[in-house]
Formats: C-alpha cells, sequence, structure tokens
C-alpha cells in the first residue's frame, strides 16, 4: 500500500443481522484518476459448446487472453446479477515481485466473468478459485468484498509470481451481526486452521464443502506452505498471518489505509476509539477483522460513511492549513510532497475527488427475488453526487449512466459524471459556503428516492402476485431511467444555482424560493461575505510538521 496508489478503494460491508432490515449491504468506490464513471452492463445470453470469451484487464483494456465461455450466464449491472450477488474489490499490491504478468485474469476480469457465473457468494468463490487455477491471475494484491442476500465474506489473496498459475488466499465469512471493511490494506490476519475437530474450517483441498452452511473459513492449502518455500514466513502455522506476512504494513498501509476502516468502525462503535494510537502509527495493536456494531445500519448510513473526511476526528480534513480559506475537505494530490529535504503527507480519506463511481449495494431476501437487489449508483465523488436507485434486474441502462456517454476525455451535458464533476468543481474551492447547498439537495432527492423504492417495491410485489412476472423488467428499466433523469435534472439545475448564486463569491440574495430582483433582473441585494470568521481569527493556520511527516521505516519498527 502506497500514498501514491491509483486504484485506491473503499469496501464497507454489513452483513444482514447488522442491517436494520435484515439485508445484506456492500459499499464500493472506484478510485481512479483515468476511470470514466458509469454503470456497466452485462446481458444474460446462452453459448454453443466450444465458445471463447475475450478477457481485456479493466484497469487499461490490455487484450490478455481467451478463456473458455460458459453455457449460460447472468445478467450484470454494474457490480451486481440479477441474483443479488455482489463483488467489490480495494487493491493493496502486496509484494510485488508475486505479480505474473502471464496470467490472463486480472482482478477487474474476476469480477464481471465471476458476477456472470454464479449465484451466491461461495459460487463465487469457488469460481474465482477455478478461474485462477486454469488461466493464471495477472494482478496484484487484492481483497474481494463477496455477497449475496445471506451471506458477506471477505476474499484476500496474491499471485505465485511469474509463471506461476494459481494463487494463495483466505476467505472468512463475516458473522451475520457484525460489519468490516478494506480499503487497500490485506486485513486477514491470522485464522482457524482445518481439523478434524472443527468443521468450520477448510482448504482448498477440500474446496466442494465450501457449501456446508457451517463452513466459515477458506483458504488455499499451501498458503502458509508457499509462505515458508519463499523465506516471508518461518513461525508455527497458528502464528500465520495472512496480511502480515503477503501484504506487511507501513505507514501509508496504516494512514492512508486501515484509517478509513478505522472511521467507519468509530461511526458504529465508540471504543474503536481505542485504536487511533494505531492509526497514528504510535502502536501495533491492530483492528479486529470485523465488530459488533452498536446500532443497526440503514442504506442511508452507508451513504453517509462514502462521504466521510474524518470529520469530528483528529486527522479532521477540514482543519488545518490545506483546509485553506473555506474549510475544504480536499487536497491537491499527489497526497505526499517534500518540503525542506523532508516528505509530508496529506490524508487519505474515503471520499475524494479522484472517485469514478461508487454504490451502496443492498441485497434483500426479503423481496421478491426479480427485485431484491438494487445498486444505489453514484458518479463521482460521492460528497457531492447523488445515489440513484438501480435494480439490478434492469436490461437497459439509464443514458445519463452509459459506458457510450462521453469518456474521461470528452464532456457530456447528459453525463451525470460530467454534470457531478461539474458542481464539484464549484464546490471544492468554497467547501464551507457551497457545501450546505449540496447537502440540502442531496437529502432532498435521496429521501424521495427512498419512497420511490418502497412505491416500486410494492408494484413489483402486486405484479409477483398477479403472476405478471414478464412485466417487472419492463416496469423497472422505465423506473431507473425516470430515477436517474431526476437526478441529473436536479443537479444541472443545482450547478446553474451555483453558479448564478455565487459568481464571483457576491451572493445574490432570494424571496419565496427565487432571486430576489427588480423588473430590468438587477438584484436587490447583493453579499459579499468575505472570509469566514474562523479564518479571519487565525489569519493563517500553521500545521504541526510533525502530524503530516512521513515515519521511517525504523519509526514504525519501534511502535510500542
Amino acid at each position: 500500500a502506497t500514498f501514491g496508489i491509483t486504484n485506491a478503494c473503499t469496501n464497507f460491508i454489513v452483513a444482514k443481522g447488522a442491517s436494520v432490515d435484515g439485508s445484506t449491504m456492500v459499499t464500493y468506490a472506484a478510485d481512479s484518476y483515468w476511470l470514466y464513471g458509469s454503470l456497466y452492463h452485462y446481458p444474460a445470453a446462452s453459448y454453443p459448446e466450444g465458445a471463447m470469451l475475450d478477457i481485456y484487464e479493466w484497469d487499461s483494456g490490455e487484450y490478455r487472453g481467451k478463456i473458455k465461455q460458459v453455457s449460460q450466464t447472468y445478467n450484470v449491472v454494474g457490480n451486481m446479477n440479477e441474483h443479488q450477488l455482489t463483488i467489490g474489490e480495494t487493491t493493496w499490491t502486496g509484494l510485488t515481485e508475486l505479480q505474473d504478468t502471464t496470467g490472463i485474469m486480472d482482478y477487474g476480469s474476476l469480477i464481471y466473468v465471476t458476477l456472470q457465473r454464479a449465484k451466491t457468494a461461495r459460487e463465487a468463490i469457488v469460481t474465482i478459485v477455478n478461474l485462477v487455477n486454469e488461466y493464471g491471475y495477472y494482478s496484484t494484491g487484492e481483497s474481494f468484498s463477496i455477497v449475496d442476500p445471506n451471506e458477506a465474506w471477505i476474499m484476500e489473496l496474491i499471485g505465485k509470481g511469474p509463471g506461476s498459475k494459481g494463487f494463495v488466499w483466505v476467505a472468512r465469512r463475516i458473522p451475520d451481526n457484525c460489519i468490516s471493511g478494506h480499503a487497500n490494506q490485506a486485513r486477514i490476519t491470522t485464522f482457524p486452521l482445518e481439523s478434524r475437530k472443527d468443521k468450520t474450517t477448510i482448504s482448498s483441498k477440500n474446496l466442494k464443502k465450501i457449501y456446508n452452511p457451517e463452513v466459515t473459513t477458506v483458504y488455499a492449502h499451501d498458503v502458509i506452505k508457499f509462505a515458508r518455500e519463499k523465506g516471508y514466513f518461518n513461525g508455527t502455522d497458528a502464528e500465520f498471518s495472512f496480511s502480515d506476512t503477503y501484504n506487511p504494513l507501513d505507514f501509508s498501509g496504516v494512514r492512508a489505509c486501515e484509517a478509513r476502516v478505522w472511521s467507519f468502525f468509530r461511526r458504529h462503535d465508540k471504543t474503536m476509539d481505542k485504536y487511533l494510537s494505531y492509526i497514528m502509527c504510535d502502536t501495533k495493536e491492530r483492528m479486529p477483522l470485523w465488530i459488533v456494531p452498536e446500532k443497526k445500519l440503514s442504506v442511508r448510513d452507508l451513504q453517509n460513511a462514502m462521504r466521510d473526511h474524518y470529520e469530528g476526528t483528529p486527522l479532521d480534513m477540514s482543519k488545518g492549513a490545506g483546509a485553506g480559506n473555506f474549510n475544504s475537505v480536499y487536497r491537491m494530490t499527489p497526497l505526499i510532497y517534500k518540503h525542506n529535504g523532508k516528505e509530508y503527507f496529506h490524508e487519505r480519506p474515503v471520499a475524494t475527488q479522484q472517485t469514478g463511481f461508487s454504490f451502496i449495494a443492498q441485497m434483500r431476501g426479503y423481496v421478491p427475488a426479480e427485485a431484491g437487489g438494487i445498486l444505489w449508483f453514484g458518479l463521482d465523488d460521492a460528497t457531492c453526487n447523488v445515489y440513484v436507485p438501480i435494480y439490478s434486474c434492469i436490461t437497459e441502462i439509464p443514458e445519463s449512466m452509459s459506458e457510450k456517454n462521453g469518456s474521461i476525455l470528452d464532456f457530456s451535458w447528459t453525463s451525470a459524471f460530467w454534470i457531478n464533476n461539474w458542481v464539484a468543481q464549484m464546490v471544492y474551492p468554497r467547501y464551507s459556503m457551497l457545501y450546505p447547498e449540496v447537502q440540502k439537495r442531496q437529502g432532498k432527492i435521496e429521501h424521495e428516492f427512498f419512497n420511490d423504492v418502497e412505491e416500486a417495491d410494492r408494484y413489483v410485489a402486486q405484479l409477483v402476485k398477479d403472476g405478471k412476472t414478464q412485466e417487472v423488467r419492463t416496469f423497472l428499466n422505465q423506473f431507473c431511467q425516470i430515477e436517474a433523469d431526476n437526478a441529473i435534472k436536479t443537479w444541472k439545475q443545482l450547478g446553474e444555482y451555483l453558479m448564478v448564486k455565487y459568481l464571483d463569491d457576491a451572493i445574490k440574495g432570494e424571496k419565496d424560493g427565487k432571486f430576489d430582483g427588480n423588473h430590468k433582473r438587477i438584484p436587490n441585494k447583493v453579499t459579499r461575505p468575505g472570509y469566514p470568521e474562523e479564518y479571519r481569527e487565525k489569519e493563517f493556520i500553521t500545521p504541526n510538521p510533525e502530524r503530516f511527516r512521513v515515519k521511517t521505516a525504523e519509526e514504525m519498527n519501534n511502535r510500542k
């Protein structure tokens, strides 16, 4: 894990017993400076015997090779399929010598190919293992969130080096009453090992037993043996830690990666504040892989978590010199910079300007299967976007979210990615002044979306009851298009409003919900607020240089 990582993503996971409505949930922020945010679609299809599938690396579009196609694939919308299976990821790289550049399957292809072939989380794990063992693994270290309506799993994996098919990995089921997360740092440390007495853990030699519901931990049979052979580990089997072996913690692994998980955990368990010293790299005791939240979580809780900038913590990004005149929670990149011969850094929060897309996936086993899965889907930075409800059974992608509508090099006024970015670029420099306007509209439209989904669910339930299942998909295609259109229309209006109201930092007055002006449309009142009072009082906020200095390897090793 490094501060310079480009594909730096965030996943938070909620098992069904930890949610307010019994749904499982997982979040994903796809963060990259060259990723064009859009909603992917892989339609269900049938294929003849002998058909092959071309594999292109997700990040670069580079052709990797061919694999055997299956006879039937499932409909996939974004990172969820028609059976409500969802897969998210975060990259942690790990030991770079273990990347196999001859492998065909990169991490992105593993996700989207598996979603087309698997119905459940357990089946997805088997599919991933079989694909890698047959075709090799091209990417570096990854953490996968693999979630269906009943179960939530974390699977962490890394290759075996050039020319070596297969990989080493561990997968663990999150207890039903718990939440978890990962953010570009492997988080599975020690884990139970297979034994005759303990039937909850199996190795890959007995992979077919994974469908036994009692099984909660699965691992590559040689995950420890391989580490010994490579000289990475020499302790007892019980002492083996996957994370510490294949992705040893460094400064950025803690401060830029584990810190995001800590910020999520502390929202839902006040005792997690005791790990602040770990996040500050002063102590070594690691956080648990999962926790029991004090209260059950909702979709809104996860939307808020995806908009986190460490507010209310010592890492609060609205503070310090970097926050500028208007308490901005954004920083110029790269995150590490040099000054007078020393290295310093900016914090790396969950919400970040380079997000291509993010979502909260909600898998609802209590809703008719035809409409159980929803992606609350947003383009660009979660702070300034709108999470739109997208059902996983749809077969028509809203135009504003289409891959074919614009690109990272081509602006489009009908693209939600570009409209959201347009609004965000106005907000970032004058954050404390403009962001309340965004929050107000976010809250209103997303509340309306929650109500719309309740109505849509009732309508779908009636269609299913009446035996009109063929009409469900048609209705939901139209529903998602309308919701997406509403979102981009609202955000266009917001952008126009911000442009007019805050033009040149002279704020126009309003009356009865409209700009206050005379018959010539000249403003009756214009306010020039200047800098915020906090900034005027401090004149210039000097940072504590020690807080932002990158700690050396020796300092990391000397933690308590």
